[in-house]
C-alpha cells in the first residue's frame, strides 16, 4: 500500500505545476431561461467530451475557449433540460434553456459516486449548502434542523458543541449514537470543524439499502458532505459575514428572597423543627440567573477564492467564528483554512487534492453552574457591603445549596484547544470507454488540550482551597483511509447499467495522557507547567484504543428505459474490534427496486402525473462504534486493593466489569416502501416513505450487583434487539405570481416508534437515568415492549391533605403536602396497601413520535424573505433540577404560587419538602411535556439591483437581518425542552439536569461577490 500511496503523491507533485492553456476558439455568451428570459448564473457550460467547462457568471454570461470549430458545447443546469449547440463559425453563441418538469435529471451524492433521482431507489434527502449557510448556526448540523424528515436534532447553546443527531430513531444503545459523516471521503463523528459557507451540499442516507454501503458504520445513518470545489473561469472572491448576540429564551423565573424565606420556614416546620428565617427581612434578593447569565457576542467570518483555468481549478477558503457562551467567560473561538485543486493533467487523468485545518480554543464553562443558578439561594448577596463575596453559611441553610455561584465563576480556569488537520488527496483515471478508476487516500490527525487550574482560595466557608491543582488532558488521534473503485457505465438501447466494485483499508488510533501536579503557583497563563509543582504529587496516566478495517464492497444499478430500477449491493467488512472467536468478519446486502410509473406508455396521455414514482428496498447494516475488545477480561489496580501478607505490601486487583466470552457485530435490518409523485407541472411534490428497522444484538452494558466484585458493577455485551419504525412525508409547493414574486413552501413530518424487542435477560429490565436524581434513583428503564431509555416510577394521584387520609393509604410514613402514589401491584399482582418498587410504572417516553418542519422562502424582485418552522410532539423530559434537593435549595416562582400550604391549598403540587421522604423518587410529577413548536429561522434580505453592483464594480452584494429561535411555545417548565442524552446514551435520554439551554440568535449579515 506504500508503493501506492508514493506513485499516488508522485502524480499529484508532477502534474501540480504541468499546466498548459489550449489555443483555440473563444466563444462567449449568455444562458437565459427559456420562459421568462431572465439569466442563469452558476449554469454550466460544457466542452462536449471532455470535462473542461465554465460556469456562467451572475447575469448568465460566459466566455470558453474551445479547441476547434467542430466543438460542440453543452449547457446544463439543475431542474432545465440540457442543449447541444455546435460551434462551427460562430462567436458568440446564446442559449435558453428549458424547465425540467419532471426534474429526476437532478443528481444526488449517494455512497462512492452520484446517481439520478430518478434511478435511486432508496430513500436519500439533498440539502444544498446554501440552505445551511444562510442559517446563523455555528454547528452545520444544525443548520438541518427541521429540513429533513426523519431527522431529530437536539442543540445545545453551548458554544462549540456538537449537536446530537438522530436518523430514524435510536440506532445503537452503547458507544457512539452519532451518525457517520464523510466528507469529501474521509470518515468523521463529528464535523465541527467544518465552516457550513465550505458545503455545497450534504446528503442524508436513511434507509438500509442506501447506508449498506458503508456497512461497518451505517447503523446510525450516513451523511455524505460535499464541500464547494472551484470551476474554470475569473476568479471569485466571496465574502459572508454576520455579528450579532444571543440570548437564553425563556428563562426560568425563580422564587425571591421574601418568597425563598417563606418556604425554608414550612420546610424547617414540616420536619418539626422552627422558623430559621424572617421573610420581612428579605425583598427581591439575588437573581442568579440575571447575574451569572448574559448576553452574548457573536461574529463569523468566511472568505474564499475560488476559479481557474482549462486544465486547473481552485479553491481557498478563510473562516473564523467567535462566539461568547450566555455564562460569564465563556467562550469559543474557531479558526478553519481550507485548500482545493483539481488538475486535468491528461485527457483521461484527472488529480485533485483537498485539505482542510481548524483550531479552536475555549474558555469553559464552570461544571454544574446551571445546577448552581437553579439552587442557590437568593437571600444570598453576590457581594457583601465590604466587597467581600456573600456566604450562604452566614445564613444556616445547611451544605445543600453552600454556594455562591459567583465564586464559583472567578475561581474556575479551564480552557480547551482543539487542532485537527484533515486531507484527502485523489486520482482519477478514464481507463476505457466507460471505465473508471479512482484512487483516494485520506486521512485526519487531532490534537487537543484541556488545562484546568484551581487556585488556591478562600471565597467563602464552604468555597475555598488550600492547595492549588494543575491539569492537562491531552487526547490525540491518527486515522487514515486509502479506497480504491472501479466504476463501469454501459448504455445500450433502453438498457442503462453501472457497476461498481472497490476496496478499503482504515486505521484509527486514538491515545490520551492525563497529567496533573498539586501547588503548582500561578502568575500567568505562560508559567502554568507540572514541573514547578511538588515532586511527589505529580501523577500521570494514559490510555488509548486501537480499530483496523479491511473492507470489500460492490454495487449494481441497472435501469430500463427509465422506468423499471434495480440496485443491489454488498459489502464485507473486517474489524479488529471484533476478532474473538472468528467473529471480525461482518456481511451488508442490499437492494432496491423501482418503478417509474409516470414514464410508462400507457401514462403519456394522462396530464395530471409530471413524476410518479414507486420504490422498495432492504438492507443489512453495522455497527462498530463500540470501545475496542470488548471481550476482553480487564482489572482494575489501587491503594484500596492493596494488602499487607508477611508484613509485605502485595498489589490487588479487581476485575472491572463482567464480559461475555464473545462479542459480536451489532445488526441492523431495514426496509423502506417510497413513493415519490408530481403534479401541476411540477409546481407540487410529494415524497411518503414507511421504514421499519431494526437492531439486532445491541450491545447494552446492564447494571448488576457490585458485591459480587466489579469495579463498574456492569455486564457489556450484545444484551437486546429493538425496532424504530415509522412513515415520513416530505410536501413541497413552488410557484411565482406575476414576474416579480416567486415563492416555496415546504411541509416534512415524521412519525417513529421504538419498541424493544428482547433482551438477553428476559424480563429482567435494564436500568439507567441516574444522572441529576437524589440518592442516585433510577429514572429509566430499558424492557421488552417499551421503548428504549422509558421513564419508570411512580404515578402520583394528587397531595396529601391531612394525617387522617395518610392513615388510610398505603403511604403510612408520609406527611401532609406529600405525594400520594397509587397502589398497583404487590408481589400477588393485585393492590398490597404498601408502596413499593413493584408500584412502579411506565412515565414518560424521551423518544419523540412526530418531528415535523415547515420551510418557506419568499423572493419579491431584489427582497428576499425565508421563514422556517420546527417542532416535536408527543415526547416528554424528566425535570431533575425540581427533585434534585437535600436540603435548602431554591424553588421556581411557579412551585411557590402552586405549592401545598396548607389543608386545600394544592391538589397537584407538594410541600416545600419535596425532595423529603419518598417524594424525591422518580414520579409522573417530575416527567413533564416536550413538545414544542419554534420560529427555527426568520430572515429578510436584500440583493442590490445590478447597476449598483456595477458602480461598485462588484458582482454582486445582499445584507440581511436574521432571528433564530427567538419565538419558542412549549409547556415544558424549565429553560429549554431541547435536552440532549446525557453522555450521548439513549438510556439516558431526556433528564433535564444542569443543560446548557440553547439561546436566540439575532444577528446582521452580509454577501458580496467580487
Amino acid at each position: 500500500m506504500k508503493t501506492t500511496v508514493r506513485i499516488l503523491y508522485t502524480l499529484v507533485f508532477l502534474f501540480c505545476s504541468i499546466i498548459s492553456f489550449a489555443q483555440g476558439i473563444n466563444v462567449t455568451g449568455k444562458v437565459t431561461s427559456g420562459s421568462d428570459g431572465s439569466a442563469l448564473p452558476g449554469a454550466s457550460v460544457l466542452i462536449k467530451g471532455t470535462t473542461t467547462g465554465v460556469p456562467t457568471d451572475i447575469d448568465g454570461n460566459y466566455t470558453i475557449q474551445v479547441p476547434s470549430s467542430e466543438s460542440v458545447l453543452v449547457f446544463s443546469m439543475i431542474g432545465m433540460v440540457a442543449q447541444e449547440i455546435p460551434v462551427g463559425t460562430q462567436t458568440v453563441i446564446n442559449a435558453a434553456l428549458a424547465e425540467d418538469a419532471k426534474s429526476l435529471n437532478e443528481v444526488v451524492v449517494v455512497g462512492y459516486g452520484t446517481q439520478r433521482k430518478l434511478d435511486v431507489t432508496g430513500s436519500v434527502a439533498q440539502i444544498k449548502g446554501e440552505e445551511i449557510s444562510r442559517q446563523p448556526s455555528m454547528n452545520a448540523v444544525s443548520g438541518l434542523q427541521g429540513k429533513v424528515a426523519g431527522v431529530q436534532i437536539n442543540n445545545s447553546g453551548k458554544p462549540g458543541e456538537a449537536p446530537q443527531i438522530r436518523i430514524r430513531g435510536v440506532g445503537t444503545a452503547y458507544g457512539s449514537a452519532n451518525p457517520l459523516y464523510v466528507v469529501d471521503g474521509v470518515w468523521f463523528d463529528d464535523i465541527s470543524f467544518l465552516n457550513s459557507a465550505d458545503i455545497e451540499s450534504m446528503n442524508i442516507l436513511k434507509d438500509a439499502s442506501s447506508q449498506s454501503i458503508y456497512g461497518v458504520r451505517a447503523a446510525n445513518g450516513v451523511v455524505l458532505i460535499t464541500t464547494k470545489r472551484g470551476k474554470s473561469g475569473k476568479a471569485v472572491v466571496d465574502y459572508n459575514g454576520f455579528v450579532g448576540f444571543q440570548k437564553v429564551t425563556n428563562q426560568i423565573k425563580m422564587a425571591n428572597g421574601r418568597e425563598y424565606a417563606t418556604m425554608v420556614n414550612e420546610l424547617s416546620n414540616i420536619n418539626g423543627k422552627q422558623n430559621i428565617l424572617d421573610p420581612s427581612q428579605y425583598g427581591e434578593g439575588t437573581d442568579w440567573y440575571d447575574q451569572i447569565l448574559r448576553t452574548a457576542k457573536v461574529n463569523n467570518h468566511q472568505l474564499s477564492i475560488s476559479g481557474g483555468g482549462e486544465k486547473s481549478t481552485y479553491n481557498l477558503s478563510l473562516g473564523f467564528l467567535n462566539q461568547e457562551g450566555v455564562v460569564q467567560k465563556n467562550n469559543f473561538k474557531r479558526y478553519t483554512a481550507r485548500l482545493q485543486n483539481d488538475f486535468q493533467v491528461l485527457k483521461s487523468l484527472k488529480v485533485g487534492y483537498t485539505a482542510t485545518g481548524s483550531y479552536s480554543k475555549s474558555q469553559d464553562e464552570a461544571g454544574g453552574i446551571f445546577r448552581q443558578l437553579y439552587a442557590a439561594g437568593p437571600i444570598v448577596p453576590v457581594y457583601n457591603a465590604d466587597g467581600s463575596y456573600g456566604d450562604p453559611n452566614d445564613f444556616g441553610l445547611g451544605d445543600a445549596n453552600n454556594f455562591n455561584p459567583q465564586v464559583t465563576i472567578d475561581f474556575f480556569n479551564q480552557n480547551t484547544k482543539r487542532t485537527l488537520l484533515t486531507a484527502n488527496a485523489y486520482a482519477e483515471l478514464n481507463v476505457l470507454d466507460g471505465l473508471t478508476f479512482r484512487t483516494s487516500l485520506g486521512g485526519r490527525y487531532s490534537q487537543d488540550e484541556t488545562r484546568s487550574y484551581t487556585p488556591q482560595y478562600a471565597a467563602t466557608l464552604k468555597q475555598q482551597n488550600t492547595t492549588s491543582v494543575l491539569q492537562f488532558v491531552r487526547p490525540q488521534t491518527r486515522y487514515w483511509i486509502f479506497e480504491n473503485t472501479l466504476t463501469y457505465t454501459k448504455e445500450f438501447g433502453n438498457h442503462n447499467f453501472t457497476a461498481l466494485i472497490g476496496q478499503s483499508a482504515q486505521r484509527d488510533q486514538s491515545y490520551q495522557l492525563t497529567a496533573s501536579a498539586l501547588n503548582v503557583p500561578y502568575s500567568s497563563e505562560g508559567d502554568l507547567y507540572l514541573t514547578l509543582g511538588n515532586a511527589d504529587s505529580r501523577y500521570v496516566t494514559d490510555q488509548g484504543d486501537l480499530g483496523t478495517y479491511a473492507s470489500y464492497f460492490g454495487r449494481v444499478n441497472y435501469s430500463f428505459a427509465d422506468r423499471y430500477l434495480l440496485n443491489a449491493s454488498l459489502r464485507a467488512d473486517g474489524s479488529s474490534k471484533f476478532f474473538q472467536g472468528g467473529n471480525a468478519w461482518g456481511y451488508f446486502p442490499s437492494v432496491g427496486a423501482g418503478w417509474v410509473i409516470s414514464n410508462e406508455p400507457f401514462m403519456e396521455s394522462q396530464k395530471f402525473f409530471d413524476n410518479l414514482k414507486i420504490r422498495g428496498s432492504w438492507g443489512k447494516i453495522g455497527n462498530a462504534s463500540v470501545p475496542s475488545n470488548l471481550s476482553t477480561l480487564t482489572v482494575a489496580t489501587g491503594g484500596g486493593l492493596a494488602a499487607v501478607f508477611g508484613g509485605q505490601l502485595n498489589t490487588g486487583a479487581s476485575i472491572n466489569t463482567i464480559i461475555p466470552p464473545t462479542t459480536y457485530w451489532e445488526r441492523g435490518v431495514g426496509t423502506d416502501i417510497g413513493l415519490e409523485a408530481a403534479v401541476l407541472n411540477s409546481r407540487l411534490s410529494l415524497e411518503l416513505d414507511y421504514y421499519s428497522k431494526k437492531t439486532e444484538r445491541a450491545i447494552f452494558d446492564i447494571p448488576v450487583l457490585t458485591s459480587i466484585g466489579t469495579e463498574t458493577g456492569r455486564i457489556v455485551g450484545n444484551q437486546a434487539n429493538f425496532r424504530n419504525k415509522g412513515f415520513e412525508a416530505a410536501l413541497t409547493w413552488r410557484d411565482e405570481i406575476g414576474k416579480d414574486l416567486t415563492y416555496s413552501i415546504g411541509l416534512n413530518g415524521s412519525i417513529n416508534d421504538n419498541t424493544v424487542l428482547s433482551v438477553s435477560s428476559g424480563s429482567n429490565p435494564i436500568y439507567d437515568g441516574g444522572v441529576g436524581l437524589t440518592s442516585g434513583a433510577l429514572a429509566t428503564r430499558t424492557v421488552v415492549g417499551d421503548p428504549i431509555g422509558s421513564f419508570y416510577g411512580l404515578i402520583v394521584d394528587g397531595i396529601f391533605q391531612n394525617a387522617d387520609e395518610i392513615s388510610k393509604s398505603a403511604q403510612p410514613n408520609a406527611k401532609p403536602g406529600d405525594f400520594r402514589y397509587r397502589d398497583i401491584s404487590g408481589t400477588n399482582g393485585t393492590p398490597d396497601g404498601a408502596i413499593t418498587g413493584l408500584d412502579r410504572q411506565v412515565i414518560g417516553n424521551p423518544n419523540p413520535k412526530y418531528t415535523y418542519g415547515i420551510n418557506t422562502s419568499w423572493n419579491y424582485k431584489t427582497i428576499d424573505l425565508t421563514l422556517d418552522f420546527q417542532g416535536v410532539a408527543k415526547v416528554d423530559i424528566y425535570n431533575a433540577n425540581m427533585g434534585w434537593r437535600y436540603g435548602n435549595e431554591n424553588f421556581t416562582k411557579d412551585f411557590f404560587d402552586n405549592r401545598w400550604h396548607g389543608e386545600g391549598t394544592s391538589n397537584t403540587y407538594p410541600s416545600a419538602n419535596i425532595g423529603g421522604g419518598a417524594n424525591y423518587l422518580p414520579n409522573t410529577f417530575f416527567v413533564q411535556s416536550g413538545s414544542y413548536f419554534r420560529v427555527r429561522n426568520a430572515q429578510l434580505g436584500y440583493t442590490f439591483p445590478q447597476s449598483v453592483n456595477e458602480k461598485l464594480k462588484i458582482r454582486k452584494l445582499r445584507l440581511y437581518a436574521n432571528a433564530q429561535n427567538a419565538l419558542n411555545f412549549f409547556k415544558y417548565k424549565g429553560l429549554s425542552p431541547e435536552v440532549r442524552a446525557n453522555e450521548n446514551k439513549p438510556t439516558q435520554a431526556g433528564i433535564d439536569a444542569n443543560v446548557y439551554p440553547i439561546s436566540a440568535t439575532y444577528n446582521f449579515g452580509i454577501n458580496v461577490t467580487f
